[in-house]
């Protein structure tokens, strides 16, 4: 198996302390530049509104199977979770497509680390890749139980 690196990614995010955790909550704007040889590969992305991006995490660990995440206070195995700490460290987010300047795309909710290395780029298309009913099981359960802790005074629910 041979991955072939397309581009990088720049970033305002540094280090993994100012990424957020998930690219998705932020207003943030990124550049991803494609490497010339792949520029081709570009043609017509100006008619796509929104990408699926995947890049490599260079900077995660990739000897944990089993991890803590922001959501939950029980450790999780990593193909139960998104973390970046995993065999494979690629990277999976959805972006906003806002502008396009050659072998440049200006976007908007990718949480990567500037300089990460880009692996592949494709549309984003709402019919095909959203599934309404998905389900992660430990997060619904831990979701909950910050819901349950968090209790309205009497008389302040008026």
């Amino acid at each position: 198996m041979q991955l072939i690196q397309i581009g990088t990614i720049r970033s305002p995010y540094k280090d993994k302390r100012h990424a957020p955790k998930q690219g998705r909550d932020r207003e943030d704007i990124l550049e991803i530049e494609v490497f010339s040889q792949y520029s081709e590969g570009l043609k017509d992305i100006k008619t796509v509104s929104h990408l699926i991006v995947l890049y490599w995490l260079d900077r995660a660990e990739r000897d944990l199977l089993v991890v803590n995440t922001p959501w939950d206070t029980e450790p999780h195995g990593v193909f139960a979770t998104r973390s970046p700490a995993r065999p494979n460290p690629i990277a999976f987010n959805v972006a906003d497509l806002l502008e396009v300047n050659g072998r440049i795309l200006v976007v908007k909710g990718l949480d990567a680390l500037d300089g990460s290395p880009l692996i592949d780029i494709k549309p984003y298309i709402s019919k095909t890749d959203a599934v309404v009913n998905a389900r992660i099981g430990w997060f619904e359960k831990a979701v909950m139980e910050k819901q349950d802790h968090i209790k309205i005074p009497e008389g302040k629910n008026d």
